[in-house]
């Protein structure tokens, strides 16, 4: 699925939503990422059911290591978000990998962009080929408070 980055021995990706993981996913993301602590579990059950989900594995056990979100038409636009990886397996490639294999996955589509925001991990995203908004002005923002 991903030839740049391939994942390390020992793991695999999978969009099958039956295998998420949904417990774990939501204690990290509520706990520990900055953009999303605090989050309900049913609002990460809702944010789940509505988007394209990824999941890496450790082959043995099946034990879900790393979790990324897409919101998509599958069409024109994508959104990468909610990218994690469990924080004992940080440093082997996983993130860089699991984004590759959303990459890889999103390009047949036919997509016009996939945009991401990330306060902290510029330089990981720019390995895959993301950059700053060209024309950063012509874009705006609805924010509910």
């Amino acid at each position: 699925m991903n030839d740049a980055f391939p994942l390390p021995e020992g793991y695999e990706t999978s969009t099958d939503p039956t295998r998420l993981d949904v417990g774990r996913v939501h204690r990290w993301l509520s706990s520990d990422a900055y953009w999303a602590l605090g989050r309900p579990r049913e609002k990460q059950e809702r944010a789940i059911a509505g988007s394209l989900n990824f999941g890496v594995y450790e082959t043995t056990s099946g034990e879900q290591v790393a979790y990324a979100r897409v919101v998509t038409d599958r069409a024109t636009f994508a959104w990468l978000c909610d990218v994690y990886v469990d924080p004992a397996l940080r440093g082997k490639g996983i993130g860089k990998a699991l984004v590759g294999a959303v990459r890889a996955h999103l390009e047949p589509l036919g997509l016009r962009r996939v945009l991401l925001a990330t306060q902290d991990a510029h330089t990981v995203y720019e390995q895959l080929g993301f950059r700053p908004l060209v024309e950063p002005d012509r874009w705006m923002a609805l924010v509910f408070d």
